[in-house]
């Protein structure tokens, strides 16, 4: 029997094994926004078109409003933009309760594609009516948890008043009320909090019942998994399956075999990401400061305009003559850069919940050295692969790599640590057998 597109309306599912009609929803997309979420979602599609599914991709973009978006096809994955204008991120976060026009412009395109299934990567800055577009069709839904989203409104579990690490929203929501009113540049209007947190809890009540709607939840690490259930976000739909990553093999053989042994008494330190004060830069700097000014090398690789106050307070206190901001790295290139480093630094001072960049660098033996917090004990294990230093603190993070600098035995032990990576290959395997109990 051949395989076919499921034209599920009035007919059975077709089984596994068949073509499916797949549709992916992301909050942004590339070229406009490049991150995690991003690339991740492309490449999940793009190995779903390879398999022969049918694909496609919905997200709002800064393109001139419309309410019926047509397919861009980029490279197979039909990609519907829905325009709607320049949008700041209050505006974002207004997008969440109610928007016309997006809830217009995804109801024509999901009539459009009749998918078999729906997986969604985010939602922020998107309606909550679409998901009550999702269900009056009755089409399975996969949610993949990339961020905190659900449970905190920044994402990131880190407060917009002070920069904390958060527990998640206090039974009051208080909490998130005032963290609504300084996100809105208010600061010193803190005493609308109390007026803020009915709506906060409003918003955490809706997107609670979307996690227990869907068919299936995907948690990239049992970090996330447990953050969400201490959040009160927790069901049997929670699974976990972890990240996998596009690895060109030969590619990646061709840059190893090239690479020569480092010199003695030198060290090419590497950070990957935004520079953004969440990410710990700051304390990067300040540790490289405090080593030998021969041999060392820092190179920063992330835009320089996406937090230009911060960037600038970077490159004001970035006294050693070996530190380099090289602004973004192309994606054809991260594979080069990643493997001239001698260790790729993560100083991060929130729960990342599983970045892709840890397995990019495993996968050319470049150790790690990372804060211990959120999912990096779960992702590099100390003094196997890499190494890990208490967030925040600057002192074990330059004796770290003053250790790195001195012993020249420690860094061919880490990588020899290095264990072969989870290749998007392998999930999506993962991914298609669990779409196939729902369709």
């Amino acid at each position: 029997m051949p395989a076919r597109l499921g034209d599920h309306k009035g007919r059975p599912y077709p089984e596994i094994g068949n073509l499916l009609r797949i549709f992916h929803i992301v909050h942004q997309y590339m070229p406009e926004h490049v991150g995690g979420t991003e690339l991740y979602a492309q490449t999940l599609a793009h190995y779903q078109i390879q398999a022969g599914h049918s694909v496609a991709l919905f997200c709002p973009s800064g393109y001139p409003p419309s309410e019926t978006p047509e397919p861009q096809n980029e490279d197979g994955l039909r990609v519907y933009r829905a325009g709607i204008g320049p949008h700041g991120r209050s505006q974002v976060f207004r997008n969440t309760f109610a928007h016309k026009q997006l809830d217009r412009a995804f109801a024509a395109v999901l009539a459009q594609e009749n998918p078999d299934i729906i997986h969604i990567h985010h939602l922020m800055g998107l309606p909550f009516s679409l998901i009550d577009r999702i269900t009056a069709v009755s089409v399975p839904i996969v949610i993949t948890l990339h961020d905190y989203w659900y449970g905190c409104a920044n994402g990131q579990l880190v407060t917009n008043y002070d920069g904390a690490i958060c527990p998640g929203p206090s039974k009051t929501y208080l909490n998130c009320g005032r963290c609504a009113v300084a996100r809105s540049g208010k600061q010193n209007l803190r005493w609308l909090a109390p007026a803020a947190a009915p709506l906060m809890a409003y918003r955490n009540g809706r997107l609670r019942r979307i996690i227990a709607q869907a068919n299936a939840v995907i948690a990239p690490t049992c970090f996330v998994q447990q953050i969400y259930r201490e959040m009160g976000i927790s069901g049997d739909n929670i699974i976990h399956i972890q990240h996998g990553i596009e690895v060109p093999q030969q590619e990646i053989d061709a840059l190893l075999s090239q690479k020569t042994p480092r010199p003695p008494d030198t060290l090419h330190i590497g950070y990957i990401g935004s520079l953004g004060r969440p990410k710990g830069v700051h304390n990067l700097i300040t540790a490289v400061n405090q080593l030998p000014r021969d041999g060392v090398k820092l190179t920063l690789y992330g835009g320089l305009d996406a937090f230009p106050d911060y960037v600038a307070q970077l490159q004001q206190d970035a006294q050693h003559p070996g530190i380099h901001f090289a602004g973004r790295v192309a994606r054809e290139k991260i594979w080069g850069e990643l493997a001239n480093l001698d260790i790729l630094v993560m100083p991060t001072l929130w729960y990342e919940a599983s970045p892709l960049t840890i397995q990019e660098a495993f996968a050319v033996k470049t150790p790690i050295l990372a804060s211990r917090i959120g999912a990096m004990p779960e992702k590099i294990t100390h003094n196997v692969d890499g190494l890990l230093v208490p967030p925040n603190d600057t002192a074990a993070l330059r004796d770290s790599l003053l250790a790195l600098l001195r012993d020249p035995s420690l860094l061919p032990r880490l990588q020899a640590g290095i264990q072969p990576v989870y290749t998007m290959a392998e999930q999506v395997k993962e991914i298609e057998a669990l779409y196939g109990k729902f369709v």
